[in-house]
């Protein structure tokens, strides 16, 4: 657990605030030429206390591709939960917007290729 901790703690500076601060960092593996980070949201409900949810797990993990760190492409495993609010049976999730329209990237290095190639 130590070593999740202090990769995370430096994850911090190189991934979306987003990212570091609503997800747990699960794995964490270095290949040839790639970082791959391993996250899963955390258990925190997306609605007020009134209404009472229950987590049913998470759906199909995304993969995102961020800004690269020394030279080496940077891909994002996320997995997002999804709750199912008690009396309803509606199934309720959170869209944190993290993946720019139509690409496979984070937000901010989609819109930093847009304006680098325009």
């Amino acid at each position: 657990m130590a070593k999740i901790d202090s990769i995370s703690a430096l994850a911090k500076l190189f991934l979306p605030e987003l990212v570091v601060e609503h997800f747990d960092l699960l794995n964490h593996e270095i290949k040839a030429d790639s970082h791959h980070f391993y996250y899963t949201e955390k258990n925190i409900p997306p609605i007020d206390k009134v209404l009472k949810v229950h987590s049913k797990g998470f759906y199909k993990q995304a993969i995102v591709q961020d800004f690269p760190i020394r030279g080496k492409s940077v891909y994002l495993y996320i997995k997002r939960r999804k709750w199912v609010a008690v009396a309803s049976g509606k199934i309720i999730k959170r869209d944190w917007g993290l993946v720019a329209k139509g690409t496979r990237m984070t937000n901010e290095f989609a819109a930093f290729l847009k304006e680098l190639y325009q």
